[in-house]
């Protein structure tokens, strides 16, 4: 079983900044990590996704947000910048590792206007 633990959600003002970072539990490499959200009323959203170095991102965060590997094992972050009121949301940590599908718990993302 792998474990997904997120932190960095919390509340900024428009046109803020905020990183989110998940670090997942596993001897494993997993070679897929991304990060989805879910706002109130809506269905869960990709937001970016990172596979051996290649990013995508949602049209909605394009040149706004940045999501990256970290130096340790296992380690993804996402670099939110001019953050809208619209970007709220909860945010998870997803990973795909042989075939299953790992979420984090979720952090929340508030952006006030």
């Amino acid at each position: 079983q792998v474990q997904l633990v997120e932190s960095g959600g919390g509340l900024v003002q428009a046109g803020g900044s905020l990183r989110l970072s998940c670090t997942a539990s596993t001897v494993f490499t997993i070679n897929t990590m991304g990060w989805y959200r879910q706002a109130p009323g809506k269905e869960r959203e990709l937001v970016a996704v990172i596979t051996i170095g290649i990013a995508d991102y949602a049209d909605s965060v394009k040149d706004r947000f940045t999501i990256s590997r970290g130096n340790a094992k296992n380690t993804v972050y996402l670099q939110m910048n001019s953050l809208k009121p619209d970007d709220t949301a909860v945010y998870y940590c997803h990973a795909a590792l042989r075939g299953s599908f790992y979420w984090g718990q979720g952090t929340q993302v508030t952006v006030s206007s």
